[in-house]
Order: structure tokens, then C-alpha cells, then sequence
């Protein structure tokens, strides 16, 4: 299927690795040009050339720390210069710490809800101008299953991610009728450096070994195993596609079943 992205223009939040990454390349592979973030230059600029060298599509990178509320201006700005505008915005950010919202530090509360909040609402109202004028547009923010089924210790990440969902389903009524589509992609499981990392934390947690942990995690989803990175960008990709103009404000689980819910 042609998903109508050749020579698109997609800026993609913190893609240096993980979901991220996977999306870039997804949307890349359809031929869009974009422009990969985040903080390490290194393995921006080889992802962006390996992303390249493969095509249709091409990539180019710049560094930003979405901690660092200067970086909404600076991506801003460069989504302009480099890319001449943005027809498709993939809001993703790193996961705040683990832990249980009685043990919160509402100071580090205040951090994240800045960074992974503040900073994708302010972004995005930066980039929708243009899609509003051109009258198409696609903003595709990756939130979590926590924000329908919260995750055990995860309990900063449920609460600061659900914020997102109103945003998302309320801009989505807004610009619906200039051809700009808002949508929530939810991961569940996807094996992913950051999904390591909090394998090993439960490991630690629980005194069981990384194995352990993860056959575990494993049995509680239906399909039996941990999704890819390649599975997840292809989502993605479809959201941003010419054939889901009529796909907007939604919450679309990526997750092989996990979510309990209907």
C-alpha cells in the first residue's frame, strides 16, 4: 500500500533510539524527510545517515534537551530551516522516573509534568500553523497503556501521561476540519533500551533474574512476547498516512493485547 508520505516532512521527538527511532525509520522508509532529536549527537548523526543510505526517504538530525525549555524554540526553528515546515509531528519524550505516586516528589513532579507536558503542547502549537494553512497536518503524540490501565510503579508516567490524553482528544475537535489529524499512539510492551532498563529495575526490586522478569511480563500478554520498535513505527506510520484522514482523536494501543480494557 502507498500511505501518500513521499516527500513529506516529519519532525520526530526523541529519536536517537526506541519508539522514536522506529517511527523515523518507518517514515522515512515511505519517503518522508525527517529530521531526528535528541541529546546524543553521535548516535543522531549515524542513525540519520544509515536512515539516509537506505531511503526512499532521508534524515537529518539536531541535538536537543527537552528538559531544557529553550529546546522548544530551537527545534522550532530548525524544523523551519532544515525541513521548510512540518506535515507530520511525532511528540515523544523519555519516561519520567519509576516508583509510587505516595513516594512522588511533587518538585521532580513539577520537572517532568514541564518537560513532557508543557514542552510537547508548546511545541506543537509552534508547528500546527502551518499544517492549518496547508490543510494537512498529522500530530502523533506516544503516550503509554498507563493512561487507560496505570502501570505498577510506573505512577509519574500514568499520571503526567493522562494529561496528554485530554489535550490530544480536545486539539484533535479543534483542527479536525482543516485536514489535520491529532491521535494518541499507546505502547504496551515494546522491547525497547528504555524497557531494559525498567526489566532490570523490577529484576533488582524483586530479587529475580532479568530472565525471570521477563518471562514473566511476557506471559501476561496475549501474544506471548514483546513488541518491536519496527511494529510500533509502522503504526505510526499508518496514522500519518494519506489513508487515515478520518483518523483523529483517538487512543491507538500498540500493545499485543495487553490492555485489560475493551
Amino acid at each position: 500500500m502507498d500511505l501518500g508520505l513521499n516527500g513529506k516532512r516529519a519532525l520526530v521527538m526523541s529519536s536517537s533510539r526506541g519508539l522514536g527511532l522506529g517511527c523515523a525509520r518507518a517514515l522515512a522508509a515511505e519517503g518522508c524527510h525527517v529530521l531526528l532529536t535528541g541529546r546524543s549527537g553521535d548516535k543522531l548523526a549515524e542513525h540519520a545517515a544509515e536512515i539516509t543510505a537506505k531511503g526512499p526517504g532521508k534524515a537529518d538530525f539536531i541535538t536537543a534537551d527537552l528538559t531544557d525549555k529553550a529546546a522548544v524554540d530551537t527545534l522550532a526553528k530548525a524544523a523551519q530551516r532544515v525541513l521548510g515546515g512540518v506535515d507530520i509531528l511525532v511528540n515523544n519524550t523519555g519516561g519520567p522516573p519509576p516508583g509510587r505516586m505516595v513516594d512522588v516528589d511533587t518538585e521532580v513532579l513539577a520537572f517532568q509534568f514541564d518537560t513532557m507536558v508543557m514542552n510537547v503542547v508548546e511545541l506543537t502549537a509552534r508547528l500546527l500553523p502551518g499544517m492549518r494553512e496547508q490543510g494537512w497536518g498529522r500530530v502523533i503524540t506516544i503516550g503509554s497503556s498507563g493512561v487507560i490501565q496505570p502501570i505498577p510503579n510506573l505512577g509519574l508516567s500514568n499520571a503526567i501521561r493522562s494529561a496528554l490524553v485530554g489535550w490530544s482528544k480536545s486539539l484533535s475537535n479543534d483542527v479536525a476540519g482543516d485536514g489535520v489529524t491529532v491521535n494518541m499512539l499507546l505502547p504496551g510492551r515494546i522491547h525497547t533500551e528504555r524497557l531494559d532498563e525498567l526489566d532490570a529495575g523490577a529484576a533488582k526490586r524483586t530479587g529475580k533474574t532479568l530472565e525471570e522478569t521477563r518471562e514473566a511480563s511476557k506471559a501476561e500478554i496475549p501474544a506471548g512476547r514483546y513488541g518491536t520498535p519496527e511494529e510500533f513505527g509502522a503504526v505510526a506510520a499508518f496514522l500519518a498516512s494519506a489513508q487515515a484522514g478520518y483518523v483523529t482523536g483517538g487512543l491507538i494501543r500498540c500493545d499485543g493485547g495487553a490492555i485489560k480494557s475493551v
